[in-house]
């Protein structure tokens, strides 16, 4: 079951907004792979172009969610999302007409890979800004698990697929058919007919910085947006040395550690599907807590495993599973309290703030795995890593959340003045 009475088959406006936001989700999995691999088998371009290809589709993250939450935050968000994807149809049709004309390029596809990237953006900040428009309050998060749900699906199958695509066609050819999923996600988000409301005009003229500051005010934002922000920095650390602990230095091919890993997405699958029920049964603030210590603790038994290789790749699939489930969970009710929490005219830059944020922080968890990893070895730097996990979920640990029994009750009370800022300070307890 999907949703409560099953939001999917009664509200047609969502089921396709939910069918066209699912193969976007599993095109921009295909070419985060099959951009590079065009790189690395089309243009032999090696570690340095490959690199050059993949951080340029990363790098809008850091630089572009400020401006365009702030941008989107006065604007009907659904037709950007389908002119978003029109735009990463026709920047990746580029490529395979690039391939045949004989004109294919490193600068071409560093290029495509910016664009690509930065209206992935676009779409990404506005879906988030849409959604609670779309569905009646109450299948709100019905309607996150379902989103959550199915792109969890899509980031396990979207690797493979990419490989599948590139071994029929080849690199250059498959990324036509990856084009053509953006043409069909286009079609299912503009199919969404529900009338979106014209965006408020606030009673001050809010400025680039405004997101940061919408995180920076709102206890329950700011817990989430430390706790996302040391999440993600810790796990590029224990991410970048745990391949070479794993495979270079304790043997385990490369594909059973493929295996091992996207055991963590069957997990995830899992946890949004049970998320909800969960949280009725618990309370919201208290399946919350118990999610985070199931993705952040875990992890932490990676470095002692031992024994051999098939040993190694079983213990590493178990971990990444049960750490999985808890990631499911604690994704679809973090985006349902900052849905609910935030005014509907804050939803999109106050996402930029937060995309800034957590996505900024990737680069320097990743440089500073590299440092510990030389430093102290690959499994010391594979235990720092998951103890950064751990401690991530700190700010979480607050009263507040820990007794929040539904999503609504974390609404500032009405004509109540703002929480100071260091309400929360100094002890997630």
């Amino acid at each position: 079951m999907v949703t409560r009475s099953s939001l999917l088959a009664r509200n047609r406006d969502f089921r396709w907004y939910w069918s066209g936001h699912t193969i976007s989700v599993l095109g921009a999995q295909v070419t985060v792979v099959a951009l590079p691999l065009v790189a690395s088998v089309t243009l032999d371009a090696g570690a340095a172009g490959v690199a050059a290809v993949a951080t340029a589709g990363h790098l809008p993250n850091l630089l572009l969610p400020l401006l365009v939450g702030h941008w989107l935050d006065r604007r009907r968000r659904r037709r950007l999302m389908v002119a978003a994807d029109l735009v990463r149809a026709s920047a990746l049709a580029v490529v395979p007409a690039a391939f045949i004309a004989g004109a294919l390029s490193l600068p071409l596809l560093v290029t495509v890979a910016l664009v690509v990237g930065a209206a992935g953006v676009v779409f990404d900040i506005g879906g988030f800004a849409y959604l609670p428009t779309l569905v009646d309050e109450t299948d709100l998060p019905s309607a996150n698990r379902a989103v959550q749900g199915s792109s969890t699906a899509a980031q396990v199958a979207g690797p493979g697929l990419a490989g599948a695509l590139a071994q029929i066609a080849g690199p250059a050819p498959a990324l036509a058919l990856d084009a053509a999923s953006y043409l069909a996600s286009a079609v299912g988000v503009g199919r969404a007919r529900r009338p979106e409301p014209v965006p408020a005009r606030g009673t001050r003229r809010a400025g680039i910085l405004d997101g940061l500051r919408v995180v920076a005010v709102n206890p329950w934002l700011r817990a989430l947006t430390a706790h996302a922000t040391l999440y993600n920095g810790a796990a590029q650390i224990l991410t970048v040395n745990l391949v070479i602990w794993v495979v270079t230095d304790r043997g385990l091919s490369a594909g059973w550690f493929g295996l091992a890993l996207s055991a963590a997405g069957v997990g995830a699958f899992l946890g949004t599907l049970g998320s909800l029920a969960a949280a009725r049964r618990l309370g919201y603030g208290r399946t919350f807590v118990s999610a985070l210590a199931l993705s952040t603790g875990t992890p932490l038994l990676i470095a002692t495993l031992s024994g051999s290789t098939a040993t190694l790749a079983v213990g590493l699939a178990a971990v990444q599973f049960v750490s999985g489930v808890g990631l499911g969970v604690a994704n679809v009710l973090s985006v349902t309290l900052r849905q609910t929490v935030i005014p509907r005219d804050e939803l999109a830059r106050s996402n930029g703030g937060y995309r800034f944020l957590i996505y900024g922080v990737l680069p320097l968890g990743a440089a500073g795995g590299g440092f510990l990893g030389q430093a102290l070895g690959s499994r010391a730097a594979v235990a720092a890593g998951a103890a950064g996990l751990a401690l991530s979920t700190l700010p979480m640990l607050t009263r507040r959340i820990r007794t929040l029994r539904r999503p609504e009750d974390a609404r500032p009370v009405p004509g109540a003045p703002p929480a100071p800022v260091a309400a929360d300070a100094g002890g997630a307890r």
